[in-house]
């Protein structure tokens, strides 16, 4: 993250009061970290939505932890793109590797249409950059939901709004396998507040829970054939 050669970045950590040796690791760097508050949440998108709140910046972005930017020049690719296309929100490819750093699974999001959202595509959340007064405008992570959070956020932002979007084809971010929605223990839940999202939105739930399953088929054949 550190090594990002934008100059213009605010970084903002919010951390669940780890007691893994994170913060001992962040204090270290606490000269060039904007915000960093180490408290209990009410959960991961609590944790997110207490970050956007303290953000200042134009642009805003996550990084899980455990996942990492793909490239030292990626948030200049991503500025660049927000430039060029004047996107309120832009979304790009991701990886998946595991703990040695191995690539399982890559992740091609394609180009925008706004159709494919009632189909179950969505873009790799933790691709997408939106800029704050789009945030502002459109709300925040709804914390009722515990896991598929990004889900409703991604379908309000893509599909229920008219916001411009921007699709950058490459690679922006590398996840670690086994976080809280790729867990296989997790997977029934994402399945419920998946199912609650899509008929809010008036989709038809059965039908998106078992194609957004489907959909990610290709990505999978995708990786083994690179």
């Amino acid at each position: 993250m550190l090594g990002q050669d934008y100059p213009n970045i605010e970084y903002i950590i919010i951390d669940g009061l780890s007691k893994d040796g994170s913060v001992e690791i962040i204090r270290k760097y606490q000269d060039r970290i904007a915000e960093f508050v180490s408290e209990p949440d009410g959960g991961v998108y609590n944790a997110i939505n207490k970050g956007i709140k303290m953000a200042t910046g134009d642009i805003i972005g996550l990084v899980h932890s455990d996942d990492k930017l793909y490239e030292t020049s990626t948030i200049s690719r991503v500025v660049e793109m927000f430039n060029y296309s004047d996107a309120d929100l832009i979304y790009a490819n991701g990886i998946y590797s595991n703990a040695k750093g191995v690539v399982r699974r890559v992740w091609y999001s394609g180009p925008f249409d706004k159709c494919k959202v009632r189909f179950g595509w969505l873009p790799l959340h933790t691709t997408v950059y939106v800029k704050r007064d789009a945030m502002m405008k459109y709300g925040l992570y709804n914390e009722t939901y515990k896991i598929s959070s990004d889900t409703d956020f991604l379908i309000r932002y893509l599909y229920e709004n008219d916001l411009k979007v921007g699709f950058m084809n490459r690679v922006v971010v590398d996840m670690r396998m086994g976080g809280l929605s790729t867990s296989m223990n997790h997977v029934c839940c994402k399945w419920k507040e998946d199912f609650c999202i899509f008929r809010n939105y008036g989709f038809n739930p059965i039908f998106l829970v078992i194609f957004k399953v489907f959909r990610k088929v290709p990505q999978f054949i995708k990786a083994y054939l690179r």
